[in-house]
């Protein structure tokens, strides 16, 4: 893998990692519309095979579509820091009980309270296909001054930032 992409790959994981919710967005089999749920990311590093994982109840809707299409969008932000990510890819619910262990914490406890143990919950895994993020570095003055001066001299878009696309793991 070139330099950039080992780079890219690690300032993905970099925004990823710090946002506490991403919005995971499925296609739903009954209506063929996307929908989109906040979903707690348990990892706190990308594994080898660029994979996130969730913990998600075996009886819900999430589960219950993954047979039906596991094509899904799992999108981060985080405004305060202008950061962006967007991650297309393939989910599975995987048995991983060592893994499960692993990565259980109090805050899951919530919805599983028996804890890794529990039998409704499913360790969803998304394996990273493509993402792209958008990190904006410049203050919100110098933001505001770059779109005006675009605006006012027709002179293109601003750049405020890296927008980056990365393939695959």
């Amino acid at each position: 893998m070139p330099a950039t992409d080992t780079q890219d790959h690690a300032r993905l994981w970099e925004l990823i990692k710090d946002t506490r919710f991403g919005m995971f967005t499925h296609r739903h089999a009954d209506d063929g519309l996307l929908h989109s749920h906040p979903l707690t990311t348990q990892n706190r590093s990308v594994d080898e095979d660029a994979t996130l994982y969730f913990f998600v109840p075996r009886d819900g809707v999430i589960a219950g579509q993954l047979p039906h299409d596991d094509v899904v969008n799992v999108a981060y932000a985080n405004p305060d820091d202008d950061s962006y990510v967007s991650v297309a890819g393939r989910a599975a619910l995987v048995d991983n009980e060592a893994l499960k262990r692993a990565l259980f914490n109090s805050a899951a406890k919530a919805w599983f309270p028996d804890g890794a143990d529990d039998p409704n919950l499913g360790l969803l895994a998304v394996r990273i296909e493509s993402a792209e993020f958008w990190d904006v570095t410049e203050s919100k003055v110098t933001q505001l001054l770059k779109i005006a001066k675009a605006a006012l001299t027709g002179d293109g878009r601003p750049q405020l930032g890296e927008h980056r696309k990365v393939e695959g793991g």
